[in-house]
């Protein structure tokens, strides 16, 4: 193990109140990355010096400005109204999500005002005089700590706080991560591990699954800034999914004194296989991600050819391949492996598929297992979390992006080719998710860049890559019908998608919508198989009854797509004579 940083840093309330004491200041306010009682033990600590001070969150300080009951709404309103920069339109409607789900039956607007600075926004409701609110933020639109401070009635400071405990913890782990000596074959490095104890804000909102963090908000920024800063030094461009820096893994975890930072490079711990994986009687139940071991013995009862690979940190890549008179097809499931319920559900399929003689499939449950052990190791002390360092393999590379068959790097991508070749698979179920809450990157400017159409959930849809000349909207049609009988999605895709259109300027670019559920429908000749159907269902950090949809949505996805292409909506399928 190489320790390339072991940091303490004040908080940022305990600088405030340092400060505070020697300058005396008769009023304060503030904006930290901190949660509402910390703020208000400040408050009273700074009372007991005689300073009158009111501490705001610097993180979504709009949709503070209602949770801390700043913004009275009077019996029987009807509109509220957040007037912003031009500039900043897209940044604060996503900056005050999911403020149209929380307000009740009364409306939501926005509009732009050119006289307002980046950092101002104005709340009226019903044409009241409006609530001024402040938005501390860089140029780069990044939120940031913020002090004023008055004797009487003179400002005396006006500027970004000094020492935020929040942005140096995460620039001290990127200088730190500038600063080292990388050498020039990849991966650089096993596991760079990014460790902060630090405060902050931890909220569940009476909404879905949303989920205020700015733990979580620091594990984005950590990981994919560590990310994109080796594109960089690689000369990759920006969203490269090739290289193959090493194991990023960030862990966040809540403190309550003095901030640590570690940055430290080692290898993954030994592999220990747990003797009775916990499993439930029925997959149907599952309601929480598998682990590895959990998928492999889900695995084992089931009939059919055996094949695959290892991963890169050694865990079997399992196949299963059962030969049928039907048109092939292949079903894959946790090639991000933060985006657990495809597994499950693509298991649940196959276990029904088990039952038609006919049927040909292969199924590669879990294409990246070592981001799935990184998965269930991060959940456990944070189980509401996204947990993005779990989505790529160990190397770091997204496998999808792996060269072709005769690629001699393709690692766990191999048991997908072998998959497709044993088929001759005319379609290819690829099952995938995405966060079921808001997704945020605070120091990248809020929202996630080259990820920004993914920054808020919108309900589950299909994405349908064909060949040039292929068509595919008869099956998409029909296939969304069958998948819209499921009242609870139903549900689901009608709340999801009514707060994202209140919330996301483009709202009315959004894809073509079929019985409820969004279709994108892609030339793209990347993959040998004709038709590739990719899932995406809002399952990251889900659990309970939630997750349960989601897999079932999966499972039901697969089945019913299946039995569409073998009755041929995807057009002439050529079926081959069972071996």
């Amino acid at each position: 193990m190489s320790v390339l940083l072991d940091i303490t840093l004040p908080r940022s309330l305990d600088l405030l109140l340092e400060q505070a004491a020697r300058e005396r200041p008769e009023r304060l306010e503030a904006w930290v990355f901190e949660d509402e009682a910390a703020r208000r033990g400040a408050e009273r600590a700074l009372a007991e010096l005689g300073i009158a001070a009111r501490i705001r969150s610097a993180y979504k300080p709009l949709l503070h400005a209602w949770l801390e009951g700043e913004l009275a709404l009077p019996a029987g309103w009807r509109r509220l109204l957040i007037t912003v920069a031009p500039a900043v339109l897209q940044r604060l409607k996503v900056e005050a999500y999911p403020l149209a789900a929380l307000l009740g039956e009364g409306e939501l607007g926005f509009e732009t005002d050119a006289a307002l600075a980046p950092t101002e926004a104005r709340v009226s409701v019903d044409g009241r005089p409006p609530l001024a609110v402040f938005v501390p933020m860089d140029q780069r639109l990044a939120p940031q700590a913020w002090r004023r401070s008055w004797r009487a009635s003179q400002l005396i400071e006006d500027a970004a706080l000094a020492g935020c405990d929040y942005r140096a913890a995460y620039e001290a782990a990127m200088a730190a991560v500038a600063g080292h000596h990388w050498g020039e074959t990849e991966p650089y490095f096993e596991q760079l591990r990014i460790e902060v104890e630090i405060g902050g804000i931890e909220r569940a909102l009476p909404y879905g699954e949303e989920l205020i963090s700015t733990r979580e908000a620091l594990h984005e920024d950590s990981y994919f800034a560590v990310l994109e800063w080796f594109q960089r030094r690689a000369g990759r461009p920006q969203g490269d999914r090739t290289l193959r820096p090493g194991q990023i893994i960030p862990d966040i975890r809540a403190a309550t004194g003095r901030t640590r930072v570690r940055v430290v490079l080692g290898a993954p711990a030994a592999q220990t296989q747990p003797s009775d994986p916990l499993l439930v009687d029925d997959l149907a139940t599952q309601d929480s991600p598998l682990s590895p071991e959990a998928v492999a013995a889900w695995l084992a009862p089931l009939q059919g050819e055996r094949f695959g690979c290892l991963s890169h940190q050694g865990r079997p890549v399992t196949g299963l391949h059962r030969r049928g008179a039907k048109p092939g097809i292949v079903i894959s499931a946790g090639q991000h492996a933060n985006e657990s319920s495809g597994v499950v559900g693509a298991l649940r399929a196959t276990q029904i598929l088990q039952q038609q003689d006919q049927a040909h499939y292969a199924l590669v449950a879990l294409e990246n297992p070592d981001g799935a052990a990184l998965h269930q190791a991060l959940i456990r002390s944070n189980p509401r979390h996204m947990h993005h360092a779990a989505r790529y393999t160990a190397l770091g590379d997204d496998l999808e992006a792996r060269g072709g068959a005769a690629s001699p790097a393709l690692g766990e991508k191999a048991a997908r080719q072998q998959a497709i070749a044993r088929t001759g698979a005319g379609l290819h179920f690829s099952l995938h998710g995405y966060p079921a809450h808001e997704w945020t990157r605070p120091f990248a400017g809020y929202l996630p860049p080259g990820f920004e159409d993914w920054a808020l959930p919108r309900g589950f849809f299909l994405i349908l890559r064909r060949h040039p000349g292929r068509d595919g909207r008869v099956f998409l049609e029909a296939l969304s019908a069958g998948l819209a009988q499921d009242p609870a999605l139903a549900a689901l895709n009608a709340r999801q998608q009514r707060l994202w259109r209140a919330h996301w300027v483009d709202a009315d670019t959004a894809p073509l919508l079929l019985n409820g559920i969004p279709c994108l429908i892609q030339d793209d000749s990347r993959s040998t198989v004709p038709f590739t159907l990719i899932t995406e269902f809002p399952d990251e950090t889900v659990y309970g009854e939630a997750f349960v949809l989601a897999q079932r949505t999966q499972m039901r996805t697969v089945l019913l797509g299946a039995e569409l292409y073998w009755q041929g909506l995807l057009g002439e399928a050529r079926a081959e004579p069972a071996a």
